[in-house]
């Protein structure tokens, strides 16, 4: 069902679409926002990605520490 839903034509009338819808002079806008909304979502998983090997690496270091 899914499967044939990013297909070119299906795309771009989304894109007519969403033209007819938001006007010429906001889709630039709303795929800016979009654009750094992402960025932003992405920045934040890798500094939780960071944060939980951190973490990681600290219990380890004071579990081999506890063992010496």
């Amino acid at each position: 069902m899914i499967d044939g839903l990013l297909q070119p034509t299906h795309l771009l009338l989304i894109l007519v679409v969403a033209l007819f819808i938001f006007g010429p002079k906001k889709l630039p806008e709303l795929g800016q926002g979009l654009g750094k909304g992402i960025r932003s979502f992405r920045d934040s998983m890798k500094a939780a990605a960071a944060e939980d090997q951190e973490k990681t690496n600290t219990s380890t270091s004071t579990t081999n520490d506890s063992a010496k």
